[in-house]
């Protein structure tokens, strides 16, 4: 519902407005802004003596595009801005044919909420109109100019570096410190999508600096911890941990006071994952449950599946750490995603949950008759994933599930009619033949893999078979030229001297 906060010399004409729709009222309440605070979000518009008043969108309910400041207020703009809001764009353009301006704003708006092509063209055209003159309208034009480059569906391929040159500009020339707080939130959400964390960190920590409303504050540390987050890495630095910890707690008891339940989810999606790489797993567990919960209760499909890769993801890795009652909730979670990344729809999701869900089949526990079951169902989603992660196309997705299919085979019910470790000393080579020496520790890791199954592969009858031992000891020594790690380097060792010791009684 949108909500219109108007002052008291405003308020009957602003109602009165409403009432000539039918049933406008029904959509749109009118508050006395004397009574309550407007609030900052794209569902308000303030009405006093300046005219018409968009806030700052904190909210993020709205494209962060800006509209002319103190528009007139007459029913055609009005009633144009009220139902462009709401959706019926016919009705809309109707009211707005004496407003070309407005029209325009709303226009592009309009296209950018929903992803339609926007031509910058059309912004050359009316360049003439805008008074640069006015301060606030110079820095709305920055503004917009970054927010449709970087937001909007535009047919020209533009530089990333002319977003950021519009962005670093209407900082420069906003009008108040909370102006430019809500570009520099937008220019740090680019440099955060565009893998430029230390960046982001700089322009919302300088903003911060500032005087600013509870809002704005919030609205700049909730994507400083989407940048922190990005400045994760192994070893993780205890000092950001801790205060990505504070912040996103923070963050959190803001929004919900103020009610936001799919910010509170995504936030505490966020912190199940700090909680988990704090082997924290009650808690993180705990996180992640009701991120989900609240993501299906707000119908955020997509959203929710994406929680339960996260949860599927969190619980494999506690059932490989001695917890194998975890395997078969992994499973559950996984298979819960798949309802919503559908091999029509998101090919490579698709891909990647059969391959979590192969290995994981093929490493629960379970008694020798459930276990040939699961061996066919982890083969059946292992070439679901590499019908898509072909060895052309993703050479480097190819090596790991090939690498992972060998594994598994080698943990399968021996079957009948074929030899397990034979079919895996196939996949091993599939996967040698991409894991190139450029990647000198995936490629030991198979090798190791390799030799491994070697040793269990049945033989010929007559004995000794030169070529697998010649094949053995060149893949073993091949292990100790990639590597440098001490473990990896003595299995290695261990194989050349069974291989010697083999030798020596095969020969004797």
């Amino acid at each position: 519902m949108l909500t219109i906060f108007a002052s008291s010399g405003t308020l009957a004409e602003v109602q009165e407005i409403i009432d000539s729709e039918d049933r406008l009222n029904e959509l749109v309440s009118v508050e006395a802004s004397l009574e309550r605070l407007p609030s900052a979000s794209g569902f308000s518009l303030i009405v006093d003596a300046r005219g018409i008043i968009q806030p700052i969108d904190w909210e993020n309910v709205s494209p962060p595009y800006l509209f002319a400041r103190g528009i007139s207020l007459q029913q055609s703009s009005l009633l144009g801005i009220l139902f462009a809001r709401l959706g019926n764009g016919e009705k809309a353009w109707s009211y707005l044919q004496e407003h070309p301006m407005l029209a325009f704003d709303l226009g592009v708006s309009s296209r950018l909420q929903h992803g339609i092509a926007i031509d910058l063209e059309e912004f050359s055209a009316v360049l003439p109109h805008i008074d640069k003159s006015d301060p606030f309208e110079k820095y709305r034009l920055l503004h917009n100019a970054a927010v449709v480059r970087h937001y909007g569906f535009i047919d020209d391929d533009l530089h990333i570096d002319e977003v950021i040159h519009f962005y670093q500009n209407a900082i420069k020339q906003a009008p108040a410190k909370e102006y430019a707080a809500f570009t520099a939130r937008h220019y740090a959400g680019l440099l955060v999508d565009t893998d430029q964390p230390d960046k982001a960190v700089s322009v919302l920590e300088e903003a911060l600096n500032a005087e600013l409303s509870e809002d704005a504050r919030f609205g700049l540390k909730s994507i400083l911890t989407n940048a922190w987050m990005k400045q994760l890495t192994v070893p993780y630095d205890p000092a950001l941990l801790e205060q990505l910890k504070a912040t996103l707690w923070e963050v959190l008891q803001y929004n919900e006071r103020k009610g936001r339940q799919a910010e509170i989810a995504m936030l505490l999606v966020d912190a199940a994952h700090i909680a988990n790489i704090s082997d924290s797993f009650s808690e993180s567990l705990g996180y992640i449950t009701r991120a989900i919960r609240i993501f299906e209760a707000e119908e955020l499909e997509e959203l929710a599946a994406q929680a339960h890769l996260r949860k599927g993801t969190l619980l494999y890795t506690w059932a490989q750490q001695g917890n194998p009652q975890f395997y078969k909730p992994a499973i559950d979670s996984y298979q819960q995603a798949l309802k919503v990344f559908r091999q029509e729809v998101t090919p490579d999701v698709f891909a990647d949950i059969h391959h979590h869900l192969a290995v994981l089949y093929s490493e629960m526990p379970s008694d020798s008759k459930k276990k040939g079951i699961w061996a066919g169902i982890a083969s059946a989603s292992f070439q679901e994933a590499l019908n898509y992660y072909t060895r052309d196309n993703f050479p480097y997705e190819y090596g790991m599930i090939c690498n992972n299919y060998g594994n598994a085979l080698t943990r399968f019910p021996q079957a009948i009619h074929s030899d397990n470790f034979e079919k895996a000393l196939f996949y091993y080579q599939e996967a040698l033949g991409v894991r190139t020496p450029d990647q000198p520790y995936e490629r030991a890791i198979t090798l190791l893999n390799f030799l491994e199954a070697s040793w269990k592969v049945s033989n010929d009858e007559e004995g000794f078979n030169e070529e697998r031992y010649n094949d053995m000891v060149a893949k073993a020594q091949e292990v100790k030229s990639l590597v440098t790690d001490a473990g990896m380097l003595e299995e290695a060792q261990k194989h050349l001297d069974l291989l010697e010791e083999l030798k020596q009684v095969s020969h004797a």
